[in-house]
């Protein structure tokens, strides 16, 4: 039920610990995780060695600002280059949204990484921690690139996770570091931000992320803390059947539910079946707050795991990762 994160490039003792805990889902990784490609596939191994059951490996690799991996790794444009050619060529932005996807994913499949948090399907209105992480302001542009990024991921055998529900793009505040609080009616939530989740579910997105933001016509508590959000909205209403996940807990926007272990229960009680501890001090807080409940099997893994582990070498003499590389080159 818990997505934890690690210090460094290598496994400590404790980490070890952490990841044979019954309650650890899965391990994202961040830059602070990467040195090299051949550094980071050990380290991948490692992680699955330590574990008693499968669990997921997960990453950030969206591209332009935010993206983990670089180096032996394809250099990936920002979601907001597509937007931008999508205005002059919807054909031809539709068509390499799906490529950007197809190659980020084979790149992370072929080290054996199971998710990539991706695709962004917020809009682009402002936001601090957004961004050109966006693919455009308009939701349908935003609904049909990243319905084109969910088909790409799946073509190269990775789960799509898009994010954040149910839409951080249209207040300025970056939940990393503050409040955000988003004070439109939901008549209008629902008619623009919620439209590119729509058409991501269509396409056969897996899982959602929730985000820290308050929607305050719907509700005084954060998207991931809100049963109105999860239970009503998102699963009744939206008829969205795959797998929740909390944002970071560690993030200011997650404080006000009170320390982690409230984070924790808060976000499973809303309905999120998986819940991010992503800064490492908080891992040893966040499995002893897990000790009291009743664990489930590992269905939401199972769900997002890889269909099937990739070849690093394969992909690197496929004429097709040349091709897109380039298109992408020349965004």
């Amino acid at each position: 039920m818990l997505i934890i994160a690690l210090a460094g490039t290598e496994l400590l003792p404790a980490e070890r610990e952490w990841l044979g805990h019954a309650a650890t889902a899965g391990v994202t990784l961040f830059s602070r995780n990467f040195k090299n490609r051949l550094q980071v596939t050990g380290l991948i191994k490692d992680i699955r060695d330590a574990s008693p059951r499968p669990l997921l490996v997960c990453v950030d690799q969206e591209g332009g600002t935010v993206q983990r991996f670089r180096g032996d790794f394809t250099d990936l444009p920002p979601l907001a280059a597509l937007g931008a050619m999508y205005g002059e060529n919807p054909a031809a932005a539709t068509e390499l949204a799906e490529e950007h996807a197809w190659l980020m994913a084979s790149e992370m499949r072929a080290i054996d990484v199971d998710l990539s948090f991706a695709p962004v399907v917020d809009l682009a209105r402002g936001n601090r921690a957004i961004g050109t992480r966006a693919l455009d302001a308009d939701p349908a542009t935003v609904g049909a690139l990243g319905a084109a990024y969910v088909r790409g991921m799946r073509l190269a055998g990775m789960a799509a996770t898009v994010k954040h529900f149910p839409g951080h793009g249209s207040v300025a505040a970056d939940t990393h570091v503050e409040t955000a609080i988003d004070p439109r009616p939901f008549e209008e939530i629902r008619a623009e931000d919620l439209a590119p989740f729509r058409e991501a579910f269509a396409a056969g997105a897996d899982a959602v992320m929730m985000a820290h933001v308050v929607y305050r016509d719907v509700d005084a508590l954060p998207a991931g803390y809100s049963a109105r959000w999860i239970r009503d909205i998102l699963r009744t209403d939206m008829g969205f059947r795959g797998v929740i996940l909390s944002d970071d807990i560690g993030m200011f926007g997650a404080v006000s539910a009170g320390p982690v272990s409230a984070r924790i229960d808060a976000h499973l009680e809303a309905g999120c079946d998986l819940v991010l501890a992503c800064q490492p001090e908080t891992i040893p807080v966040a499995l002893d707050a897990m000790e009291h409940r009743d664990l489930p099997g590992g269905d939401a893994v199972a769900r997002l795991a890889g269909r099937a582990a990739g070849d690093w070498t394969a992909l690197s003499v496929n004429p097709q990762r040349g091709l897109v590389a380039a298109r992408l080159a020349a965004l």
